[in-house]
């Protein structure tokens, strides 16, 4: 036997991964409720401390009967006698960055706010979104030769996901 294991201590890692709830499993359970419905999977967080944090979307909102139906079964798949956990199941949240692609195609035609890596930050019409990149129009003030104003024109920027720090939907009271 291992010395590490004499008198009961093991490492860390090891006594983590024997008591922490598996994200994977959390995942899979989210996605078997998923199966044949308009939701999708935004993001699945397990902290150490075993609080479990399910975030879901939809193109047209997110109901809070869903978001029970959701808590219900995980909490009918997961063994409370054998793990202690606390579960919160909700929307991704309105004005919360993007996490995923399909986040991205729901909002097409809508303003948006990009903060690229390089500090500057952009507000404009999600155009296209892919796997690869994405692309706003946004409107610049060019001032057509032999003019006397500037006047407004469209130009699109495109990003790939690894260009940005985040990209989130804009709300506005227009």
């Amino acid at each position: 036997m291992d010395e590490r294991w004499r008198g009961g201590q093991a490492p860390f890692f090891i006594l983590n991964s024997l008591y922490m709830i598996d994200k994977n499993i959390v995942t899979r359970i989210v996605e078997e409720w998923l199966e044949d419905k308009d939701y999708f999977l935004v993001d699945v967080t397990v902290n150490p401390d075993d609080k479990i944090v399910v975030e879901i979307d939809h193109a047209e909102g997110v109901w809070i009967d869903d978001c029970v139906e959701l808590s219900r079964y995980i909490e009918s798949k997961l063994n409370r006698e054998e793990e202690d956990y606390e579960l919160e199941v909700g929307s991704a949240g309105i004005g919360q960055p993007f996490k995923v692609l399909k986040q991205y195609q729901i909002h097409i035609g809508k303003d948006v706010e990009v903060l690229a890596k390089d500090g500057k930050k952009y507000t404009g019409v999600l155009a296209d979104a892919n796997e690869e990149n994405f692309t706003i129009t946004i409107e610049v003030k060019v001032k057509p030769e032999g003019a006397k104003r500037p006047k407004l024109v469209e130009q699109n920027l495109t990003f790939t996901y690894e260009e940005i720090k985040y990209t989130k939907y804009l709300i506005s009271f227009k």
